[in-house]
This record gives structure tokens, sequence and C-alpha cells, in this order.
């Protein structure tokens, strides 16, 4: 009496009866796939995914499961509140304190590298980090105002409008070029659009980063040195020329004493907290002790009445609204609109590459969607109340990680403690020099040039490093702007040099196995007598390429030709080929009839979904026969047959 078949009995006899097909009849399975999504189908599945997580468009479940799904991924502060505990508050307590003496010092720095008053690198300090608090995803991240940023927004921003003769006008662009920034990042992140930040690539970053820093650290000249006249261009020759000619007029050396003593101060202290990770909390304040105690010595010494000088008045209070102020009809509109952009799509590198990185060391993945939306809005909710565009900073995440942060209530600890100042103690920053200000920049530009990664990319990739250094020449020669649209090219460039020089190899067997390799990454592969395998390098053979990839593989037919070895089979090993247009489809026609008039035959192998689609429609698997094969190995079995 025989037993019931089961499923699994019935799966596993499914499945030795499709292993028991010979080789014609999985060419059938090549051949006989349904149909791929269409384009459309793939651009309204990445732009509209957000349909899934409202709850009157998706009917699969409750709708107030749904909402509260919805909730949570819009607010990640709602998943983990959950487990939040007093332990877990001490440690962001501890590392919100310690972030705020850092930030403050800091923030007022940026402002006055942005041509803003002081008070606006506090006010930056405020509202960002409390939006991104609730809906950002990084725990680590410390937002406020940077140092690049701020160079960015007032070298742009200063080809429109001078902060010295019209600083109302001034501040009303930088804030409608922050609600820009805001809109685009918020705009990118909801349409799953963050593969546009990556045209800035790696190195090109690396580049921008040293250059920006250089020229930052040349401007911090007019403070540290108390220049009085000083030129509004970023390039190093400009700046240096300025700083010359500023020896030629009175100039007073008590500012470069008082700041140079604090920055000297300032890098004993990140030298010993280097040495001792235990003292990571005195680098951290250093800033801040700093600050007290020049403006302590300036106030008992009336410094500022020989020469030294000071902030004087910071407004105090509560972020004012600034809606009135954003202009959107003005003459400049479409150049801050370009400059939001840029902005934005820079704000975002540095936080991602920021964030990224310290969430690696902690294990947990980082939503690149999530961060552009948080950091979208906070910016957008920022140029209403009076503030810059914010983004991630290195030198504070560091210190908030090691402060021992668990969550993004740091950042609120950290707002909450700029705002009791902003409300308490502006009026004690009078007498706070501005050359300490300018060291406090200083201090923190060194972790901005990565020279041994620099080094890295010059012994990797030769064109990388080109972009990196183009980016670098041209920040520090030049413009921001300009050292950004270098870096850009020669990164398009390498793409387009790339895209229309595809590669080929000649693959030979692996010996004891089924597989095939490039016979020159491996020499102890074996060639097939009669059979001329080869594999192009490439995911897209199109208009830019197809016409190059042919003769490559006509030029290695003849030379197999001319060392007297017959082919009479040619293998084009398409595995790499993800998508083919009409010229491609063109050129492969077309080597198709130069090996049939010289007696050899071609096969396909390993054809993706979406090109043997597009090869049916064009009616081309008819022409060479249907020798389209699964494997390499399949191709050479069904030949040897």
């Amino acid at each position: 009496m025989t037993s019931p078949l089961t499923a699994d009995t019935i799966a596993d006899q499914e499945v030795l009866d499709l292993e028991k097909l010979d080789c014609v009849d999985r060419v059938q399975w090549v051949l006989n796939t349904p149909n791929p999504p269409g384009l459309g189908h793939e651009l309204m599945e990445s732009a509209f995914s957000w349909r899934n997580k409202i709850p009157f468009l998706n009917k699969q479940s409750g709708w107030k499961v749904e909402l509260f799904s919805m909730l949570q991924a819009t607010f990640p502060i709602l998943s983990w509140c959950q487990n939040y505990n007093a332990t877990k508050f001490k440690h962001d307590l501890l590392a919100g304190l310690t972030l705020a003496s850092l930030c403050i010092p800091q923030s007022i720095g940026y402002a006055t590298l942005a041509k803003l008053d002081p008070q606006y690198g506090l006010y930056t300090s405020v509202v960002p980090p409390l939006i991104y608090a609730v809906m950002g995803t990084s725990r680590e991240i410390a937002i406020g105002p940077v140092s690049v940023i701020s160079l960015l927004i007032s070298s742009m921003v200063l080809e429109l409008q001078d902060p010295v003769a019209n600083p109302i006008a001034y501040k009303r662009l930088v804030l409608t070029a922050t609600f820009f920034a805001g809109t685009f990042q918020a705009a990118l992140g909801l349409f799953r659009s963050g593969f546009l930040v990556d045209f800035l690539s790696h190195a090109a970053i690396v580049g921008f980063m040293a250059g920006a820093a250089i020229v930052i650290g040349l401007q911090q000249l007019k403070g540290l040195l108390g220049i009085t006249h000083f030129t509004n261009k970023t390039d190093v020759i400009s700046v240096m020329k300025a700083v010359w000619s500023s020896f030629h007029h009175p100039w007073n050396a008590h500012n470069f004493v008082l700041g140079f003593s604090f920055l000297i101060f300032i890098q004993i202290t990140r030298f010993l907290g280097r040495r001792n990770r235990k003292l990571y909390w005195l680098p951290a304040i250093a800033p801040l002790i700093s600050v007290i105690l020049a403006t302590l010595i300036v106030f008992l010494t009336k410094a500022d009445k020989h020469g030294v000088k000071t902030v004087k008045h910071i407004k105090g209070g509560l972020n004012p609204s600034s809606v009135h102020q954003l202009q959107f009809n003005g003459p400049h509109v479409g150049e801050v609109a370009k400059i939001g952009l840029i902005v934005a799509i820079i704000a975002l590198t540095e936080a991602f590459a920021v964030g990224r990185s310290f969430a690696a060391v902690k294990g947990y993945h980082l939503d690149g969607n999530k961060e552009m939306v948080a950091m979208g809005f906070m910016n957008i909710i920022g140029s209403f109340t009076s503030c810059y565009v914010a983004t991630g900073s290195f030198s504070r995440t560091a210190v908030n990680f090691s402060a021992g942060c668990e969550t993004t209530v740091s950042n609120i600890v950290m707002a909450i403690t700029v705002f009791i100042s902003l409300e308490l103690f502006t009026k004690l920053l009078y007498y706070t020099p501005i050359a300490i200000l300018s060291s406090i920049i200083l201090s923190a530009l060194p972790g901005l040039i990565d020279l041994n990664e620099a080094y890295n990319i010059w012994k990797v990739d030769k064109l990388d490093f080109l972009a990196c250094i183009g980016a670098f020449l041209g920040v520090l020669f030049a413009t921001v702007e300009i050292g950004l649209l270098v870096a850009v090219t020669i990164s398009f460039a390498k793409i387009i040099l790339i895209s229309i020089r595809p590669g080929t190899e000649t693959l030979g067997r692996i010996p004891g196995s089924d597989m095939f390799g490039d016979v020159n990454q491996y020499p102890m592969a074996v060639k097939t007598p009669g059979v001329l395998i080869m594999r192009l390098k490439t995911a897209l053979l199109c208009f830019a390429n197809a016409n190059f990839g042919k003769e490559r593989i006509m030029k290695w037919v003849i030379e197999e030709e001319n060392a007297e070895k017959t082919i009479q089979l040619v293998i084009l090993d398409i595995s790499n080929l993800i998508d083919i247009d009409t010229s491609g489809i063109a050129s492969l026609e077309e080597l198709h009839k130069n090996l049939d008039s010289n007696g050899m035959k071609l096969a396909i192998a390993n054809p993706r979904w979406q090109v043997i689609h597009k090869l049916k429609l064009a009616k081309f698997v008819g022409k060479i026969g249907g020798k389209f094969y699964l494997s390499v190995a399949e191709a050479i079995d069904s030949f040897s047959l």
C-alpha cells in the first residue's frame, strides 16, 4: 500500500523532474521568461512608496495600527521612547551638557564666519536640534551650525548682497536660502532621491573639505590679527594679499597674543584627550573655558580700550520669528534657490558621512531617506525661527559619542542649555574677544584635512584623486562653487570614460569546476579548443559604447585567428549586462553578421531579464538560431553535442 503524497514529497519530485531536463529544455527557460516591469512601474514604485504608509490607501490592516506605524516612521522618537529609562537619561544629560559647552562658543564663531550676528549661531543650535531629535534616526549626531556650511553660505550670498553695507538684506537672503535648502532636502527624502547626493563622490568631498578648511583658516586671520580692512573674497591669493597689505597699516598685536595663546591651550587639551580617553571632556570644555577666561582678561584689563576687538552686544532671548523676512519675489530669488540646492547637498553629504560613521560603530542602520526628511524639516522650520542652515557636526558628534550619549535626547539637552544661555548669559559675552572665536574655529579645522585618506585615494584610483585634487585647488584658488563644479565635472568625466570604453575579457574554465574566469586573472584557466569565450565588463550596452564593445570583441577574434587557432563558436557572457538599448542590439546584430561571414557562430550566455526581453522584442533571438543559455558551461556543452 503506497503512502499518500505530502507537499514536501511533491516538491522534491518536481525538483528531480526539473533536473532531468536537458540543455535544450533549459534554453526555453531563458527564452520564455515573463515580461519584466516597465520603466513607469519602477519610477512609480520608487517615488510613491509612501502610499503604503498612509492608512486610507492601505486596506490590508486596521487604520489605527497603520496610523501609528506612519507616525513611528515619521517620528522615530515614538519607537525608542517606549524603552527609555533613567539610566539612559543620565548618560544623555551628561552628553548634552558636555555638548553645549562646546556648541556655545563654536556657534558664535560660525555665525561670524557666515557674516551674521553672533546670536544667529546660537539660534541655530536651539530649534534645529529639537526638530531633529524627534524626526532623525541617528542617535549620536550633533546638530547645529558647522564651519563648511557657514563658509559656503557667506561666500555665495556675498555675491548678491554686501553684509556690511546692507546687513538686513543679507540676512534675509541667508534665511531664504535656508528655506530652499530645507525644501530640497525634504523633497529628496520624500521622493527617495538620495542618489543625487552621491554625485559628490567620496574623493571630491575629501578634497573639498581640505580646501574649505584652509580657506576658513585664512579667513580667521582677520579676527586673530585684529585686521580692520579685509577682503570678502575666499581664494587664497586674495586673502594673502589682504593679510600682507594689513602689515603696512597699524594693527594691534594684543589680539594675536590673546588668540594664539588660547589656540595653543585648546590644542594641548586635544592632545591630552587623545592620549587618555578618560579625559574626553577636557577638549570638549576647553573652548568654553577659553571664552570665559579671555572675557575675564579683557574685562579686568580693559583691553578693549587698547585695541582688542570684542563681540560686544549679543541679542538674547528666544528665537524671534523670521517668516516675514523670507523673500520669494525679489530679483535674486533664482540665485538664492541655486544656493539653497548646493548648500542642501553639501549639508546632507556631511551629515551622512558623520551619521553613518558612528552608526557603523554602534551597529545599527541609518535610514538615508528619513535623515533627508528630518534635515529638510528642521531647516524649513529653522528658516521660520531666525536660523541658518544646520547639519551634523563631526567634531561635536565625536564629543557626543565619547560622552556616552544613548539617544537624541542629548540634542534636546544641548538645545535647552543653549536657550538658557540666550536668556541669561548673553550680556556676559560683551567683552569676549573676537580673536578667541577665531582660535576656536581654527582649532576645529585640522579634523577636516585627511591627508591619509587623500594618499589612499591616490594609491587606489588615480582618476578619483584627480577629482579630489580638482576640488581642493578649485576651492583654494577660485571659489567654493568652482571647486564643487570641478569635482563634479571630473567625476562625471570618469563615469563617461568608463561607460564609453567597456572592457572585455577572455574566459577559461577553472580546473576542477564549471566556473569560468578571466585568463589574465587566473592563468591556470583552460581555454576550450574551437571556442572563444568573451565577457563584457559593462552594465549598459548603449549608443555610447556599443560600437567600441563590438570592435573589441572582433579584435580578440582576429588575434585568435592570427594565432592559427580555428574559432568555430564565440560565446558572449553578458551576465554583467543589466540593460541594453537599440544601438546595443544593432551592434550585436552586426557582430553576428561579421562572425557568420567568417564561418563562426555566436551564442549568448546568462542574459539578464531586461536584456533578454528586449532582444526578443527586436527578434534577435531568431537571428542567431536561439542560441541563448543559462551559463557558459551549458553553451559549451551544447556546442560539444
